[in-house]
């Protein structure tokens, strides 16, 4: 029972998305609008892996000034909150993962299948309604005390609607037709935003729930593989909780992530430094062994 209320909750949605694309092509989408939703999608998605989980909330490197802002800037556009707010929520996160004091743990409610249901709606979005906030200044001094941050974050609403207007922009010039910027919207816009929502929230959810195991971490962060492009390495959850400053998360092999890759480019460049490369001593002392307890 537990495993088919899982695979409900993941697979509903994403197979309504999916139907989206047949039923409208041809007269409600084009090459163009794909284009748009998936350059948008990746800009906003890396925004957020690389810029708000990696570096602003974990550290795992060190940015010049230029790539600093330039990564507050591309997380805002996934339209996902301000970024001082949203690492806060995560540090918090980090420091209760799966206990009590987690702002969204999946197994908040118990064990049980209607329990477990009732939890990972509360993970995936329900968590974000709660009149129980993080005490920004609390989790996230650092933030507030650079000024250019600061601004980007409270520019939040500005930054939400340079995202929603730039796929219409572009569509309707290109086409130079209203429809043009009309599907541009829908596809470039709506659909990429509701998308990165769903992937950025699954972390939450479906990666505290399910998914391997092979390093040791207190809670019960797993590696789910199917999300790992979508989610540009993030669902290489297990690793990251094992080891939260590392700048790669899909440290074995075949395990896919776009975020360090990224990361390592910036550093070929000289835009990032002091990258927290995983070390091959530290994952070994961090693996898995028979016999040791599950933390479930």
């Amino acid at each position: 029972m537990e495993q088919v209320t899982l695979l409900l909750f993941i697979t509903i949605p994403f197979l309504a998305l999916v139907a989206a694309v047949p039923l409208a092509w041809g007269w409600g989408v084009s090459w163009l609008d794909l284009g748009l939703m998936t350059a948008m999608y990746f800009i906003g998605c890396h925004g957020i892996t690389i810029g708000f989980h990696r570096y602003f909330t974990h550290s795992s490197f060190k940015a010049k000034r230029p790539l600093r802002i330039a990564l507050a800037v591309a997380g805002s556009l996934a339209v996902e909150g301000p970024v001082v707010r949203w690492v806060a929520d995560h540090r918090r996160h980090h420091k209760f993962s799966d206990a009590e004091g987690d702002p969204h743990s999946p197994w908040r409610y118990g064990e049980t299948v209607p329990a477990l249901m009732k939890g990972l709606w509360w993970a995936h979005m329900a968590w974000m309604f709660d009149r129980e906030k993080t005490p920004q200044h609390k989790y996230a001094p650092d933030l507030i005390k650079d000024p250019v941050i600061r601004r980007i974050s409270r520019q939040f609403v500005l930054w939400t609607a340079v995202s929603l207007l730039i796929p219409p922009v572009i569509g309707g010039l290109v086409t130079w037709s209203w429809q043009g910027a009309l599907t541009a919207f829908f596809w470039g816009s709506l659909v990429r935003v509701a998308l990165l929502h769903h992937v950025t929230w699954s972390i939450n959810s479906i990666c505290h729930a399910v998914g391997k195991r092979p390093f040791k971490s207190r809670d019960r962060s797993g590696n789910v593989w199917w999300l790992a492009v979508l989610s540009c390495g993030e669902s290489w959850h297990n690793l990251h909780h094992a080891d939260p400053t590392s700048a790669r998360h899909g440290v074995q092999r075949g395990q896919i992530d776009s975020s360090a890759r990224l990361i390592r480019w910036f550093e070929l460049a000289g835009w990032a430094y002091d990258v927290r490369w995983p070390q091959a001593k530290r994952l070994e002392a961090k693996r898995v062994r028979p016999g040791d307890a599950d933390p479930a």
